[in-house]
């Protein structure tokens, strides 16, 4: 990226701070609106955006779509792939603004941002180009009929839905919103992006930049807009429901993502909240089963959709080449771990980064009261660099595995339970349960034997949910690559879409046939 493009990407943040966003080519403005309070300085970042009505969003991507929709499937393709070229070039500004956003640390807010959000919507523009190549564009059909041969000339197009709306979320903007932008632009659908009222800025970069290559190929910038609003006078609802919207993409909280699944009229893609299981069987090594565990607690304090939740362990311990490993040596190794990470002054405060909305605190600080021994409570540090930031270690509370009620919803942030059950079949039972009836995105599970393996591969592929087994080092639970992994399957509760399956992208247009013989 060059030695001086984290410089340069800082000083570019700054320089946007507290002044009108002015990079969008969406004409006259209706007002100038933003929100957003860096977690680290507890502070109003005073960015204003251009905000337009919900008739004139509508107005003018039903007529960019015309336009849109008419372009070479390659021509769009290339275009989107040259959005990516240009937002490469911005990534430790969207880096800057993700953390001042989010709360998520410095090389969190780079990666998932910038390269790795990148690399999702390139992921979304291969699979939508490759689905509209799956048939011909024409073909002669050709019939003997004994004394002549019945000739038709057939056609097929891949036809758009329309207006596609992608709703943003407040902890990752840019890299659960790419793949819907970009998998309704490369298929032919004009985009409303209506992001988090709290979390705009690295998604207005990546907008801003869409624009600037749809008007250098004389293109309506209106084909991809930006829909600001404020917490006090949301349009989610407005657009969702106006019958112009053909397509919604979601993410956040299932109450709201199932009122948009229940909208009629609408293909809607959601990814929606999840109880996220730990089965722990047998380890070749339990310490370091145990600090990667640790680790995606303390990730981004548990602020991620991915991150574990439930960690079930036998009453009888685990098993390992050293001996069982009692119930309670674990959780003190647990303890330890967490001790260890957020107390280490070069690791804690970059790998927790700070919390995004403040309700999180409150639940953290209520999970101390739920039934059973508090084995770590929550407590508060200093970040070095930003005095005032918002932080909360993780808490970390046994239940007994008969107490479902307590564990079968998801607790968002740095709450971790660990479930003492009777055997290692009672919790790969509850983790099933517990995905079926409430949705999972993510599982790990930690057994040297073949056979319990594969029984929690099958009954967790049942529940739609992938598990990730005896992770080790530098790979965690929380993590999801574009091209080799599935985001959320479709196939539980926790959201109805997958990054990137053929369906993601076919969904968003309809294929339509014409004919007509051959002239003589």
């Amino acid at each position: 990226y060059g030695e001086t493009a984290d410089a340069d990407g800082q000083a570019s943040f700054k320089a946007l701070v507290g002044k009108k966003f002015e990079e969008l080519a969406q004409q006259s403005p209706e007002g100038w609106a933003g929100q957003e309070e860096s977690p680290y300085l507890q502070d109003a970042l005073k960015i204003a955006y251009p905000t337009f009505s919900t008739s004139t969003l509508i107005d003018r991507a039903n007529q960019a779509f015309h336009q849109w929709r008419k372009v070479d499937a390659a021509e769009r393709a290339g275009i989107l792939v040259e959005s990516l070229e240009r937002i490469k070039f911005r990534f430790f500004e969207i880096a800057y603004a993700t953390m001042h956003t989010t709360g998520q640390g410095y090389m969190m807010a780079f990666q998932a941002s910038g390269p790795h959000a990148a690399d999702r919507a390139l992921e979304a523009i291969a699979a939508g180009h490759e689905e509209l190549q799956r048939f011909p564009a024409k073909a002669l059909w050709d019939k003997p009929m004994g004394k002549y041969n019945l000739q038709i000339n057939k056609e097929w197009r891949a036809v758009p839905k329309g207006i596609s709306l992608v709703i943003g979320c407040s902890t990752f903007p840019t890299w659960n919103s790419v793949t819907g932008i970009y998998g309704s632009l490369v298929t032919g659908n004009s985009v409303i992006v209506k992001p988090h009222p709290g979390a705009i800025l690295p998604i207005a970069i990546f907008v801003a930049e869409i624009q600037k290559v749809l008007v250098e190929n004389n293109l309506d910038p209106n084909i991809c807009q930006l829909a600001v609003d404020t917490f006090d006078k949301m349009i989610t609802k407005e657009l969702a429901e106006h019958k112009e919207v053909k397509l919604i993409d979601y993410t956040g909280n299932s109450a709201f993502g199932n009122y948009l699944e229940g909208l009629q009229g609408k293909t809607v893609f959601t990814e929606k909240t999840g109880v996220n299981s730990v089965i722990l069987d047998s380890a070749e090594d339990i310490d370091k089963a145990v600090a990667n565990l640790t680790f995606s607690v303390n990730l981004y304090s548990g602020q991620m959709c991915t991150a574990p939740q439930n960690f079930y362990v036998p009453k009888d311990g685990i098993k390992t080449p050293n001996g069982v490993v009692s119930f309670d040596e674990f959780a003190q190794k647990f303890v330890d771990s967490v001790n260890g990470l957020v107390d280490n002054p070069k690791a804690g405060p970059f790998v927790l980064g700070a919390v995004q909305n403040k309700k999180t605190l409150d639940r953290v600080a209520d999970a101390e009261n739920l039934p059973g021994k508090v084995w770590l409570k929550s407590r508060t540090f200093e970040n070095p660099m930003f005095k005032k930031a918002r932080i909360a270690t993780p808490v970390v509370v046994e239940i007994d595995a008969s107490k479902e009620d307590v564990f079968s919803k998801e607790l968002f942030g740095p709450i971790a339970l660990l479930i003492k059950t009777k055997d290692t079949d009672e919790s790969i039972a509850l983790a099933q349960k517990m995905a079926m009836a409430h949705g999972a995105i993510s599982c790990a599970a930690y057994t040297t034997d073949a056979n319990v393996r594969e029984k929690i591969a099958d009954e967790m592929s049942l529940a739609a949910t992938p598990v990730s087994f005896n992770l080790t080092g530098g790979i965690y639970m929380n993590q999801n690559a574009a091209f080799s992994d599935f985001h959320v399957t479709g196939g539980n509760p926790s959201g109805n879409a997958s990054f990137t399956n053929p369906e993601y992208v076919t969904k968003r247009f309809t294929w339509v046939g014409h004919r007509e013989p051959v002239k003589a």
